[in-house]
């Protein structure tokens, strides 16, 4: 292929490429008109009149020229002042109008970001709560999502400001031509002096804005903390088995809605100091046109015709520009808005049948998983191959095995976080992927490897474990004592109200093994059919563990229980205990029945014993 048939197809790909991107413009627009309608309504209003706002200016001024040509040489007398009065007025009219309409634009511009960006901030909450589990542990999505966090809003609506701009220049350019009406000069002294008081006026404003952003430090910390909740892969799991985007949704636009009407009486306060300084600036403008009235009445001046043309062609020359530069950021900012549409288009795939049977109220014969293979995306080897396991309904089962066995992967799937590549997960002989997705998470509760530290207070942070039912102190309480961390939230400074952490004000931090209690109690308090805890003594120390071990059974209280444990002091209290290792059951029993055994548990057993009895011996 020659090099100009290369460069001829580069040319066109560029162009198809513009074109493509072009196609984001209406989505974007139906974006903000359905958030701001009526505010969207405003600013089209207030860009056609601005417009044309420029070409009434350049024709008043050649009214004025005109009438002051008329009375040269007439001197100073009330008729030739009368000749001149009315283009004069009519001039500052619109110039005041001019001043007024920009502050108008700043304010509508400003409020139609705000609703925007709460509007796509809530489309990719929404959007990441959905999303299958899977995304969160794929390089791909995390490239989606943040690009499209990347100022999606602030892009949006620059999008449609620069499409704007380019239909306010166009409307602003044929006037010009139709009517040949140049943009005024102003001299440069009289232009510094006019521009102290919007100098003043915008130094003040800075600082009332600075003032404010230092004051609302904590709560727009505050804004970033649930949005890592909302969004972050470290809370994705507890967020959808215990439904909390909801929850922490309405925190969000809370602080949203009381930070947005701050900032829209600091874009009012804004928008009138502007309009006084403007109307300043114009007191300088008329003393301007003043003098050069008097110079023309004098006969000083002659040249308006000249002054019209030369104004005309080089106003023309900033708006072709302007046109050709509203054209190269609209490309621009349409690659980043498409960032935005591609991440919400993403669909999941582990979706509630259309017509989900229901889940049942209390486990009879209990879970079952047939010939179960499973490989995570993109990954050719199966963490589990037909893997076959049985949880008796009301039964404590633990499994243990070593690092990388697969027992996490377990739990993702009881959860229906992923489906299987094969095989089946039947709850009372149902397969799962027959009921609605968040009704079987509603069956379940789970305590998470590592589980997340909220910082809200010690009896949200227990609450959150069933958000569909209106807490008592009673049954908080019942759920800590049953975690072991009764006795520590009652020695905090507000006790069950003391604000936890120390990402805000006031918040007091609890150690490892306490916040995994404090998980603990959460994971207790939704008496859900199918407990499921992941290494739940892992951050205790041994004397926390033997006290929490003392209330474990009673708190499982005949309810089908699953535990993924290192430590056999948990396992052994276990019904019947499985061992796994590379994706597959090797053992299964009691406690006794495999020591008895004497194959890998045993061996684990006793290399345990022996590493705590050394440990015990060094003390």
């Amino acid at each position: 292929m020659s090099k100009k048939s290369q460069k001829g197809k580069s040319i066109g790909s560029k162009v198809k490429t513009f074109f493509s991107q072009l196609s984001y413009l209406p989505q974007t627009f139906v974006l903000i008109w359905s958030t701001s309608r009526n505010w969207t309504l405003a600013w089209i209003l207030l860009l056609v009149i601005q417009g044309m706002l420029p070409a009434a200016t350049v024709y008043l001024s050649r009214l004025l020229v005109n009438s002051l040509v008329g009375t040269v040489g007439a001197g100073i007398s009330g008729e030739t002042i009368n000749k001149i009065l009315i283009p004069v007025a009519l001039m500052a009219g619109v110039l005041l109008l001019t001043e007024f309409l920009q502050g108008a634009n700043e304010w509508v511009r400003t409020v139609q970001s705000e609703l925007v960006q709460d509007h796509i901030s809530s489309l990719i909450h929404k959007q990441s709560a959905v999303i299958d589990f899977a995304c969160y542990e794929s390089p791909e999505y995390n490239d989606y999502l943040d690009r499209a966090r990347d100022g999606a809003a602030n892009r949006s609506l620059t999008l449609l400001e620069n499409t704007g701009s380019l239909l306010q220049s166009s409307i602003t350019l044929f006037a010009m031509v139709a009517i040949l009406i140049p943009y005024s000069i102003w001299l440069p002294f009289i232009l510094f002096v006019s521009a102290l008081p919007a100098f003043y006026v915008s130094l003040r404003l800075n600082l009332r804005q600075y003032q404010w952003s230092q004051r609302t430090t904590t709560d727009r910390r505050r804004l970033q903390y649930y949005e890592l909740l909302l969004t972050n892969s470290w809370a994705a799991a507890e967020q959808r088995i215990f439904n909390f985007s909801p929850y922490f949704q309405s925190l969000y636009q809370k602080v949203r809605y009381r930070l947005r009407n701050e900032q829209m009486k600091l874009i009012k306060e804004q928008s009138l100091s502007r309009l006084f300084a403007g109307f300043i600036a114009l007191l300088f403008t008329g003393v301007v046109l003043a003098w050069m009235g008097k110079e023309v009445l004098l006969g000083m001046l002659t040249l308006g015709d000249l002054a019209l043309f030369y104004q005309a062609f080089n106003k023309g020359q900033s708006i072709v520009k302007s046109l050709l530069g509203s054209l190269g950021q609209i490309y621009k900012n349409s690659l980043f808005v498409g960032n935005l549409f591609e991440f919400l288009r993403l669909k999941p795939e582990v979706v509630s049948p259309h017509s989900p049977a229901p889940v049942p109220s209390r486990l009879s014969s209990g879970i079952n998983l047939s010939k179960v293979t499973f490989r995570y995306p993109g990954s050719e080897e199966p963490v589990l191959e037909n893997f076959n396991l049985n949880i008796p309904a009301g039964k404590v089962v633990a499994i243990v095995g070593d690092n990388g066995a697969g027992k996490s992967t377990l739990i993702k799937l009881l959860c229906r976080f992923y489906d299987p590549d094969s095989g089946s997960i039947e709850v009372d002989g149902v397969n799962i992927r027959k009921f609605s997705v968040q009704a079987l998470r509603g069956l379940i509760t789970v305590l998470f490897q590592f589980p997340i530290p909220y910082y809200v207070s010690a009896e949200e942070n227990i609450a959150l474990g069933d958000l569909s039912t209106i807490p008592t102190r009673s049954e908080i309480e019942t759920a800590a004592k049953g975690a072991g961390i009764h006795d520590k939230i009652a020695q905090l400074p507000n006790g069950y109200n003391t604000l936890l952490g120390k990402w805000f004000p006031g918040g007091t931090d609890l150690s490892g093994g306490q916040w995994q209690r404090l998980a603990l109690a959460r994971a207790f308090y939704r008496k859900a059919e199918i407990i499921i805890l992941d290494e739940p003594t892992s951050a205790m120390d041994p004397w926390a563990e033997n006290d929490w071990l003392e209330r474990f059974r009673t708190m499982a209280n005949g309810r089908t229980t699953v535990v993924i444990t290192h430590r056999f002091t948990l396992a052994m209290r276990a019904d019947i205990i499985h061992v796994m290792r590379a994706g597959r059951i090797v053992e299964s029993g009691t406690h006794y029945e495999l020591l008895a055994q004497g194959g890998l548990y045993a061996q684990s057993w006793k290399s345990q014993m022996e590493s705590a009895s050394s440990s015990t011996t060094v003390s």
